[in-house]
């Protein structure tokens, strides 16, 4: 799935409009946030990490937290520190 497509079935005028509860299309979603937030750069405060995802949803904690458990952003022992996680792969390539 490109991004286009994650826009189209997952995002209505910038906001996500659900959390999939199919593991592929969270992935997919997870994946998608990963690149944009890596436009910004590499390293994160858990305020801009917050600001970041409070543009695409309510609660951006939720947001937050599934990246980390899921390997796409990494957090320091102190939780102070964001970076872009180890998992790759493009989106398509995603299972």
């Amino acid at each position: 799935m490109n991004p286009a497509d994650i826009q189209e079935k997952y995002v209505k005028n910038g906001r996500l409009l659900t959390i999939p509860r199919k593991e592929k299309a969270k992935l997919q979603l997870f994946r998608y946030f990963q690149e944009e937030l890596a436009k910004q750069g590499q390293e994160f405060t858990e305020k801009q990490i917050n600001d970041f995802f409070r543009t695409y949803y309510d609660d951006p904690a939720i947001l937050r937290r599934y990246l980390v458990d899921y390997g796409f952003l990494e957090r320091d022992a102190y939780g102070q520190t964001y970076t872009i996680g180890e998992r790759n792969g493009h989106l398509d390539e995603i299972v």
